[in-house]
């Protein structure tokens, strides 16, 4: 690590602070707060929509900003407003679809707008309550700027879906990526990751990479787990993550964030 005590700390939320049953326990709200108390900066760096926020800006004293939708997206915790996008373009989104579905078949498709709406197409299944969530066909998915694309397959692990669909498409023409292991491929303007955004986030403190500790579990953090000064994965990661960070700490059930946090921020 370039700093004995990291000025800002960025942490993934869902599988490295959140446990397995939802809930963000006490002790690594706590140490969260000891971080932002020895005077370090702390941004959630997080796939999640901004409306699945609400309870992260709660539970965080709605203090500070959120890097959201991989990167697409800044959201202000204070306000809960969105205040930052890097959308990715209608005729993009439009083209890639094409694309992935012609190779890929069997693909249902969803998206997350950049006002934080979902919608998805009748052969898309969501894995999660989608209660006034848009059902339609592409042509009106697709006719406004997204902060994601998402691409679900009921028949590919998500690790099998991205190397298909890195086959087909650039990283010159979209940034994909997953967060989880059940066939959903999450899908950003080119060049949008959570590295790019969270860079751009801590270079407002005065801050660069180095004075950074990340946090992370998934794929999509691998971007800001390399960027970072150091970089730490919770136990339960996947397995590419856990080959190329700094530190490996405890599970998030185990509240393994909260172990490094308390070492380096609680007072000797």
């Amino acid at each position: 690590m370039t700093a004995l005590v990291p000025a800002v700390v960025a942490t993934d939320l869902d599988g490295t602070i959140v446990r397995s049953d939802g809930t963000i326990s006490s002790r690594t709200r706590d140490a969260l707060g000891l971080a932002s108390g020895a005077g370090a900066a702390v941004v959630v760096v997080t796939g999640r929509p901004p409306r699945w926020m609400h309870d992260v800006a709660a539970q965080t004293g709605h203090h500070g900003l959120a890097v959201c939708a991989n990167g697409a997206l800044v959201y202000d915790l204070r306000t809960e407003t969105i205040v930052e996008a890097h959308p990715l373009g209608v005729d993009v989104a439009r083209a890639l679809v094409e694309s992935l579905r012609t190779a890929i078949p069997g693909l249902g498709f969803a998206v997350e707008t950049v006002e934080s709406e979902f919608g998805h197409e009748p052969a898309y299944r969501p894995r999660w309550s989608t209660d006034g969530a848009l059902v339609a066909d592409l042509e009106t998915l697709l006719s406004r700027p997204l902060a994601k694309l998402l691409a679900r397959h009921e028949n590919l692990d998500s690790d099998e879906l991205l190397a298909q669909a890195r086959a087909v498409v650039d990283e010159a023409t979209a940034t994909m990526t997953h967060s989880s292991r059940d066939g959903l491929l999450e899908i950003s303007a080119a060049g949008i990751s959570k590295a790019t955004t969270l860079a751009e986030v801590v270079a407002r403190t005065g801050h660069d990479a180095a004075d950074v500790i990340a946090f992370g579990d998934m794929p999509n953090d691998l971007p800001m787990l390399a960027w970072a000064g150091h970089s730490v994965a919770v136990a339960n990661a996947h397995e590419e993550v856990l080959a190329v960070v700094d530190e490996v700490t405890s599970s998030n059930d185990d509240d393994g964030v909260a172990a490094v946090l308390e070492r380096l921020y609680r007072p000797s």
